[in-house]
């Protein structure tokens, strides 16, 4: 989507330790036209998956999830971080490790909202090892879900989780994949294709 990356190479900020800031436009303060974008071409690359729900991690995954719901029209449950005294009765859980935190944490996500019934597309702002998106699939599973397809805002392509999710046999959309990026802050992208 060059829309997505022009506005990494206008915008985007490269940190030591292969850290990609995109919090001015994607994941701090949100443009929301942009969003709306991204929804719409997640609709384009998934409206024939047969999607009734859309899944994500709090909380940087759930404004893009929210604005692509918008064009599915189907409802978007998200996995918390943590178990809060709100959740009621029966939850799915899986460990996640975040590189960006440095640590393990547990996601929970109420049995009520996702079931074997369910047809489902995994939202999230990054792709880099994979390890959210392993936390996510794992509670599809627990589900008895179908996983539909996965959708990624930006993919880091030198990192593996995309190249195995894919080898797995996963629809994995991402919309801009960094193919390099060095401390100069110069950035390359791969072709997507999906």
């Amino acid at each position: 989507m060059k829309l997505l990356q022009d506005r990494i190479l206008s915008q985007g900020q490269v940190r030591p330790g292969n850290v990609l800031k995109v919090d001015c436009f994607l994941n701090h303060q949100l443009d929301v036209e942009l969003l709306d974008q991204i929804g719409a071409e997640f609709h384009r690359i998934f409206e024939k998956d047969g999607i009734n729900k859309i899944l994500t991690i709090e909380a940087s995954g759930i404004a893009i999830a929210c604005m692509t719901a918008r064009h599915f029209n189907v409802p978007v449950v998200f996995a918390k971080k943590a178990k809060s005294k709100n959740i009621d009765g029966d939850v799915y859980t899986s460990t996640v490790h975040s590189y960006t935190y440095g640590r393990d944490y547990d996601i929970t996500l109420a049995q009520k909202f996702l079931g074997p019934e369910d047809r489902v597309l995994i939202l999230d702002d990054f792709l880099a090892n994979g390890k959210a998106m392993r936390g996510l699939l794992d509670v599809c599973k627990q589900a008895g879900a179908t996983v539909a397809g996965i959708g990624i805002c930006i993919e880091k392509g030198f990192q593996p989780g995309g190249d195995e999710l894919r080898a797995e046999g996963y629809k994995l959309a991402s919309l801009a994949i960094v193919d390099s990026m060095d401390d100069d802050g110069h950035i390359t992208f791969r072709p997507c294709t999906y």
